[in-house]
């Protein structure tokens, strides 16, 4: 099984194409999104397109959500919802807060920031206090439900391991993370992998949409 992942979009239409065209050679069995579609500098409409003739599956990140109660609008490069055709407009108004998905390696949960909250932040190095009040993550460790969470928000890609004892919690439960990036211009972009078959997430880099190529290959600790 193989799993397309799509990190925070903010609307780059191109980059995401060339995501979707990646997934496609490689033949993945879905693509799944972590939200953040809406504010950037590309197309929205040709993004939303885009995901539903992929059947992807997403959920709702803190842009969209704002985009849908039309709040923040102050932010960079913001839609606006009177903008928003009936399409665009529904389809942000389905997407949930998280989805749980099953994989040959246990249930996987897909969301924005960490579980409910999209607002959330779980960077890669995150250790020590910065990790003990990390009360969404903790939340999810102590329910010991998904083998592993696929989320964004940050920018940053990551594949990690994170155990109840880093959190002080009591127990052995642990979860993998794997944040895909994000296709933003301003940031490093990319999309990946997940690769069961291989136990393994690879990375794409899209900083040239046109000129996509693969880098680095994560091993998945499970």
């Amino acid at each position: 099984m193989k799993l397309g992942l799509i990190g925070d979009v903010h609307a780059e239409d191109e980059r995401l194409a060339a995501a979707l065209a990646i997934f496609r050679e490689h033949e993945t069995d879905g693509v799944l999104f972590v939200g953040d579609v809406a504010d950037g500098l590309g197309d929205l409409d040709r993004c939303v397109a885009l995901l539903a003739t992929a059947n992807a599956l997403g959920v709702r990140g803190n842009h969209d959500r704002w985009l849908v109660e039309d709040s923040m609008r102050s932010v960079r490069h913001a839609h606006e919802r009177r903008a928003l055709g009936a399409r665009a407009l529904a389809f942000f108004e389905a997407l949930p807060p998280t989805r749980e998905i099953q994989t040959p390696r246990g249930a996987l949960l897909l969301c924005h920031g960490v579980g409910e909250s999209d607002m959330v932040r779980l960077n890669p190095d995150a250790f020590g206090y910065e990790l003990e009040t990390n009360d969404a993550l903790a939340a999810l460790l102590t329910q010991n439900r998904f083998a592993l969470v696929v989320g964004g928000h940050t920018h940053q890609r990551m594949v990690r391991r994170f155990h109840a004892r880093e959190l002080r919690l009591e127990g052995d439960a642990s979860l993998v993370f794997v944040n895909a990036g994000t296709l933003a211009r301003d940031a490093v972009p990319c999309c990946a992998i997940l690769d069961f078959d291989a136990s393994a997430v690879r990375y794409f880099e899209l900083e040239d949409p046109e000129n996509p190529f693969a880098s680095e290959v994560v091993p998945l600790p499970l």
